[in-house]
């Protein structure tokens, strides 16, 4: 019996499962465990069942075009073909494709990313931005195709026709789409100013729809500083673009009546003002013609002779009432002064004179005590009715 080395017997059964073409080709169901994706792009994981497990790995060239991302824990059905890995010899599904099983791909992307956004605040109302109510620029993000942009040209023109609309044309499904719708709302917020954005299409399938699920899209109509009307013409499903977007609109020609407003109505709803400031002013002259006719009934207007008279009697009352107030006052400060002249009478030094007493100064000074003169000081005697030059011969009495 011949003895094989390792790499042989792998190599072997390497060829032995490359030869079964049942094994090339071939879908798998199962769950998804350890799933992980390299920096390379390379992804690895394994399907398992109730009983057993399925090594599996999908290189960068397919999981790029993966439009969900694979979590452990979902069930899906992979397709692609069984092979051994030489090196190690062990036998795994090389996966071409993966699709979630019970829905579809598209709609599980939908449901992942709307999760994310949803927790990043992207939809909250909060950040929404009021529509400017007389535009004078529309940005369009549509298709230069279909009648999209007819629709919103024909409605925008019948309402409010001094509107200009800008037209930024891109492709809205496809490969590709989702990078210039994106491209096209950053282009009106850094280098075209209009006042309102209208994205979208007209209605579709999903797939056609995906373009306006896509995340680049979603962040650029959150991001855009214009108020932007989401217009894809799918009434009943939704778009992520809608939840993003300021306003939503189940048609294009619906965007446009959001984005505008109508003439005519603002024209009636001028006329209705204008009839109501007729009527308001009209009530107002016929209250004011009412008062003047109230006042010029009054005796003031009717007959002012008498309202000065009685006028002139009150003025004639408070004047005597004034005029002996001031009288009693005058008398009161007379009586006071005299009182305080006599007190001050009493004590002048003159009355003090008058009663045998006199002022003896030396050197203009007043003297009043003996210690203050001396024998031989010449000194000035006042008395009532004059003065008295004379000088100390003695000094006696308690000079210490």
């Amino acid at each position: 019996m011949a003895v094989h080395s390792v790499s042989e017997v792998n190599r072997y059964i390497k060829n032995l499962v490359a030869g079964e073409l049942p094994l090339q080709h071939m879908m798998v169901r199962g769950e998804i465990s350890n799933f992980k994706k390299y920096p390379s792009g390379h992804c690895y994981f394994t399907l398992k069942d109730s009983v057993s497990a399925l090594k599996c790995v999908m290189f960068r060239s397919y999981a790029q075009h993966l439009r969900f991302l694979p979590v452990n824990g979902l069930q899906v059905i992979a397709g692609g073909g069984i092979a051994v890995y030489e090196r190690d010899g062990i036998y795994q599904l090389y996966a071409e494709s993966l699709v979630p099983e019970g829905t579809g791909d598209l709609a599980l992307a939908f449901e992942q990313l709307k999760e994310k956004l949803t927790a990043e605040g992207l939809f909250l109302e909060e950040h929404k931005q009021a529509l400017p109510r007389f535009p004078k620029k529309i940005g369009v993000v549509t298709s230069v195709a279909g009648a999209v942009l007819r629709d919103i040209y024909r409605v925008v023109s019948h309402r409010w026709p001094m509107a200009q609309l800008v037209l930024y044309p891109v492709q809205v499904q496809g490969e590709g789409a989702a990078e210039q719708i994106a491209r096209a709302i950053g282009f009106f917020n850094r280098s075209y100013h209009v006042d309102t954005l209208i994205v979208g299409r007209g209605g579709g399938s999903m797939e056609d729809l995906q373009p306006f699920n896509e995340e680049n899209v979603v962040r650029a109509i959150f991001a855009s500083r214009i108020p932007v009307i989401s217009a894809v013409g799918h009434e009943t499903d939704f778009t992520l673009s809608d939840f993003a977007s300021d306003r939503r609109a189940a048609t294009p020609s619906q965007a446009a009546e959001l984005a505008v407003p109508d003439r005519q109505e603002l024209q009636r709803y001028l006329q209705l003002l204008s009839g109501r400031l007729r009527q308001v002013a009209a009530d107002g002259l016929e209250q004011r013609r009412e008062r003047l006719l109230r006042l010029m009934e009054r005796t003031a207007l009717k007959e002012p002779q008498k309202l000065l008279a009685e006028r002139r009697q009150r003025l004639d009352i408070v004047s005597l009432k004034l005029d002996q107030l001031t009288k009693t006052a005058l008398k009161d400060k007379k009586h006071g002064l005299e009182v305080a002249m006599e007190k001050l009478e009493a004590l002048s030094p003159i009355q003090v004179l008058r009663r045998g007493y006199g002022v003896v100064e030396r050197d203009g000074k007043i003297l009043t005590s003996i210690k203050n003169a001396a024998v031989d000081d010449e000194i000035k005697i006042s008395l009532k009715d004059g003065c008295l030059k004379a000088r100390v011969e003695s000094v006696s009495g308690q000079k210490g």
